[in-house]
């Protein structure tokens, strides 16, 4: 009978079952939780980290979390105005959404982003299914206007979710499968050929108010920094974990770009999601690290 080494193989193996370990308590926690992923930033162009994050929803899925994820769109709904001969307009950070526009945003969101997802979640078996968010009544929102600096800014047909209907996104969960939800809403409740009674409205504020109907154990965004910063770019201000009040003091001087994601995370958890985090969607496998391990990664918001 040969004899029994610890080589290094066996070092490897048990470096692995460590982490599987550590997991444990969190699949415990999670285990038939809705967890709502706010899918963007590099990961959407990027192909290697676009497959980690398909990876990363599958595990969730087999090891009996049950994931949402809601897409926004971006760089690609740019690209396609782009191609064809529509001029991309921006106020105040948010996309100024014509009629022309938005039958762009509703092509893009819908049959590419969300579609591709599905078929690369879908090489893993039949595990994913696609819905728009303007379709089921899932999203209605309202037309956005605000006031910056004493200017009436109109955005166009960009709006706040002011309603979610979940039944359809419980659906396919009731199925066992992972939906995949783009950011367009209902306006006034009509649908129309022409794109008019459609919505485009910002996937971080879209993804707080689905998980809130949900019911859902935590938000997760994902984003293209390691987190939040209390004194942005000093690198050791970066916050672990934040509470609501905390969060709500902070908020109005955070740069431009974090207020929507930090504003979103705080709405969920005001509305009793119990966590609400932000990750760096740049680092491959950041939504396995921040679900399964202690000390997560990014920035987690909390309760006060």
């Amino acid at each position: 009978m040969p004899a029994y080494t610890h080589g290094p193989a066996h070092e490897q193996a048990m470096t692995k079952a460590g982490v599987l370990i550590e997991a444990l308590p969190w699949l415990k926690r999670f285990r038939n939780r809705i967890i709502v992923v706010k899918f963007g930033g590099n990961a959407m162009i990027n192909d290697e980290l676009k497959r980690a994050f398909v990876q990363d929803m599958v595990y969730l899925r087999l090891a009996g979390v049950r994931p949402v994820i809601v897409h926004g769109g971006g760089p690609q709904i740019t690209k396609e105005l782009k191609i064809r001969g529509i001029e991309s307009e921006f106020r105040a950070g948010y996309r100024v959404t014509t009629e022309e526009s938005i039958d762009v945003v509703r092509d893009v969101l819908t049959g590419q982003v969300g579609a591709e997802l599905v078929d690369l979640i879908n090489e893993h078996g039949d595990l994913a299914n696609g819905i728009a968010g303007h379709e089921h009544s899932l999203f209605t929102g309202e037309r956005m206007i605000k006031e910056i600096e004493g200017e009436r800014i109109d955005f166009g047909l960009v709006g706040n979710v002011t309603e979610v209907d979940p039944q359809r996104v419980l659906h396919v969960l009731a199925a066992d499968r992972i939906p995949v939800v783009s950011t367009l809403a209902q306006d006034g409740g009509d649908i129309d050929d022409d794109g008019s009674g459609l919505l485009n409205v910002n996937a971080d504020s879209a993804a707080a108010a689905l998980a809130i109907a949900l019911d859902a154990a935590k938000l997760v965004i994902l984003t293209d920094v390691s987190g939040l910063y209390s004194d942005w770019p000093k690198r050791e201000s970066l916050v672990s974990i934040i509470n609501t009040d905390e969060l709500r003091e902070l908020l109005p001087s955070l740069e431009s770009g974090m207020i929507p994601k930090m504003t979103a995370c705080l709405a969920a958890v005001d509305a009793g999601v119990p966590k609400a985090a932000i990750i760096d969607g740049r680092a491959p496998h950041s939504i396995l690290l921040e679900v399964f391990t202690q000390d997560g990664i990014g920035t987690e918001v909390v309760p006060a």
